[in-house]
């Protein structure tokens, strides 16, 4: 008797951007979205705490080749610190270590805050997935088992006080990848005297994509109830929207032959250094993404990660 064969999923690509609910893990979040999409591979663009809501970019088939450049973006969160309270995980779901009493006013903060502006250093949370020979720091935590970990340079663009309600802020934060949000509000809160963690924390923007562009899960079933992948496949984002602000080169036939076969190229009038976005072009056609490239010290572009055609 032969074998049926198992299904691998729909070959399609590009990119949704899912309302993250709170509670659930990022991976939990991806699992779904590849059901409901029936899609033959997905990846996310960083994990966001349990405790996390909001932007979580989901890339489905060949948009996963760019997920590590998401990964590398800016992001921007809103957060409420509470203050008074320090817990082992840096949030609400961890174990109170240490209460003291909030003496702070509103005048006390603006001082402290802008001292996290530009850029800082911060040591990482051991309850963070910062890995340590391959292995999360929170699950060493999990073991009661103190790692040492070095201090990590990142850049606050934007840390702006929204509300002070006597022992919470509200606070929105633009940053740059690796700032762990947790580590910034126990760091306010420590130089405030009265130790703080995060209550609530909602990511708002992930590189390009913004909460305004989100579907919750809930909606993508609508939606796939509603029209099946067809519909679901109108609302997937381009490719190449997500490397949407770097500068695009156009190739002519000869160009894209040589470039999907991974050699550089010379095109004139071309950015002289960093990452581009590499398009086909020719005329009586519509442009097609071919994936990214980078400027060699030689003035060529260099093919670095090509995507497979498809619709999106």
């Amino acid at each position: 008797m032969s074998r049926r064969r198992r299904f691998r999923g729909r070959p399609v690509s590009g990119i949704v951007v899912i309302d993250k609910p709170a509670g659930g893990s990022s991976n939990d979040v991806l699992q779904r979205v590849k059901r409901l999409y029936g899609a033959a591979k997905a990846g996310h663009t960083g994990s966001l705490d349990p405790l996390a809501t909001g932007v979580l970019p989901v890339c489905l088939g060949e948009a996963t080749k760019l997920s590590q450049y998401l990964l590398d973006s800016d992001k921007s969160y809103r957060t409420v610190a509470k203050l008074g309270i320090r817990t082992n995980t840096g949030d609400a779901e961890g174990e109170v270590v240490k209460e003291r009493p909030v003496a702070v006013t509103q005048s006390d903060l603006e001082p402290v805050l802008a001292k996290f502006r530009g850029p800082i250093e911060q040591i990482p949370s051991m309850f963070s997935a910062l890995k340590h020979k391959g292995k999360p720091l929170y699950q060493y935590a999990r073991e009661g088992i103190e790692i040492e970990r070095e201090a990590r340079k990142v850049n606050i663009y934007r840390l702006t006080l929204l509300e002070f309600r006597g022992d919470e802020m509200v606070l929105e934060v633009d940053c740059s990848k690796g700032t762990y949000i947790r580590t910034l509000v126990e760091d306010i809160g420590e130089m405030l005297g009265c130790g703080a963690h995060v209550a609530d924390l909602r990511r708002l923007k992930a590189g390009p994509y913004e909460e305004e562009q989100s579907y919750t899960l809930e909606q993508l079933e609508e939606i796939r109830d509603g029209g099946g992948h067809v519909a679901l496949d109108n609302i997937l984002l381009a490719q190449d929207s997500a490397v949407s602000h770097w500068p695009s080169v156009l190739l002519g036939a000869n160009s894209s032959h040589y470039v999907t076969q991974g050699q550089p190229v010379q095109v004139p009038r071309a950015p002289t250094s960093g990452f581009v976005r590499i398009y086909r072009s020719v005329e009586g056609e519509p442009n097609v993404f071919l994936g990214i490239g980078e400027i060699q010290d030689d003035g060529l572009v260099a093919p670095r990660r090509l995507v497979a055609q498809s619709n999106h």
